[in-house]
């Protein structure tokens, strides 16, 4: 059966009724034909999230209901290797105390904070420099990443060749194996890899349906901006770490002022919203985000260093990128399925990015 992670906010929750709550859900799960795995609660963000193997969405909220009233606020589908990656366990805690009353009781938080580095895709790196230097370079720099991982007791999640996602517990500890990778990788191998690295924070579950799916959305969209070796920092992550660790090592990071970062989430949601649409241009964004021409233009500049209609171009070619590697595409349907309208133009777009034809690529790539 599928794995399901469910979010139930409630004001003033604690361990002990969510304990009560889950033995419930123990009572009645097998009416259900689920199989409560284990949870999280975090008192202080009054939030809770349960893990159950059951046969759909529907069989998760009717147990709960049944139980005791608590309906999700949200349930997603999720991979039991990556919550055990991100989260350590996909069980209870082994070591958690038994309260007189025979209730396993534990205050286990599932918020986490996430690394993320991009690198430049290796297809492009072994296109530029031959296969034995890229191979060479991607080895020695994920070398580096890996050693400073193990260092700081951070969890490896994801390695797809072009960047990692790494999950730890506590701010200190991830913001320390940035800084660390940042001062061990040589500024010319960072350089020739184009390494970018942001550092998030956040809960399983939120508005996206994959897990920690907005964390690592806006970490990927800090890489973006994260130049010159700086590592992007976000505000939630800011707020754990004490000041003097900025101000002392300030040179390497990249803080964004709280409506800089609300800017950032706008201009790239409205991109992932609509960057299939041929028919979305300069006027649509300015529509999108509700601003001027003018004022769209002044702001994208500043805080991405690129044009609205560059900045859409970019994103609609790195898509073009991922429909690629998902799937072997010709290339009309790849001008088609990532917002351009004529083949042409699209090869040649790709071309002055990439430094190479469209063909070229997907030949180098299967």
């Amino acid at each position: 059966m599928p794995i399901f992670m469910d979010v139930h906010i409630v004001p003033g929750v604690k361990a002990k009724d969510v304990a009560e709550a889950h033995r419930l859900d123990l009572l009645h799960q097998q009416e259900h034909g689920c199989n409560c795995m284990t949870y999280w609660i975090d008192e202080a963000r009054e939030s809770i999230f349960c893990l159950i193997d059951a046969p759909d969405k529907d069989a998760v909220a009717e147990m709960h209901s049944k139980a005791h009233g608590l309906i999700p606020n949200k349930i997603i589908e999720v991979n039991s290797n990556l919550v055990e990656a991100f989260l350590g366990r996909i069980y209870d805690p082994s070591d958690a105390p038994v309260s007189n009353d025979g209730l396993k009781v534990f205050a286990d938080h599932s918020f986490r904070i996430l690394l993320v580095t991009k690198t430049a895709d290796p297809v492009l790196l072994k296109h530029q420099f031959g296969d034995e230097q890229a191979s060479e370079l991607l080895s020695a720099h994920t070398s580096i990443i890996r050693k400073n991982i193990l260092a700081q007791g951070g969890r490896e999640v994801e390695h797809e060749g072009s960047g990692f996602v790494v999950s730890f517990s506590f701010a200190a500890k991830a913001v320390d194996c940035a800084l660390s990778i940042r001062k061990e990788m040589p500024s010319s191998m960072a350089e020739q890899i184009d390494l970018r690295i942001a550092v998030n924070a956040g809960e399983p579950v939120e508005r996206s349906e994959h897990l920690f799916g907005e964390t690592i959305e806006f970490a990927t969209n800090m890489c973006r901006i994260a130049k010159e070796g700086k590592i992007a920092i976000a505000s939630p992550v800011k707020e754990l770490i004490a000041d003097d660790l900025f101000q002392k090592e300030r040179k390497y990071f990249l803080n964004l002022l709280p409506a800089d970062e609300h800017l950032l989430k706008l201009l790239f949601s409205k991109l992932e919203e609509n960057w299939q649409d041929a028919d979305f241009d300069l006027s649509d964004y300015c529509s999108a985000t509700a601003m001027s021409s003018s004022q769209l233009y002044r702001k994208t500049i500043a805080l991405t260093s690129l044009p609205p209609n560059s900045l859409l171009k970019d994103f609609r070619l790195h898509k073009a990128k991922d429909l690629m590697r998902k799937r072997y595409f010709n290339i009309a349907q790849i001008t088609f399925d990532s917002g351009f309208t004529s083949a042409s133009y699209f090869t040649k777009c790709f071309k002055k990015k990439y430094g190479l034809l469209p063909m070229t690529y997907l030949e180098l790539l299967h």
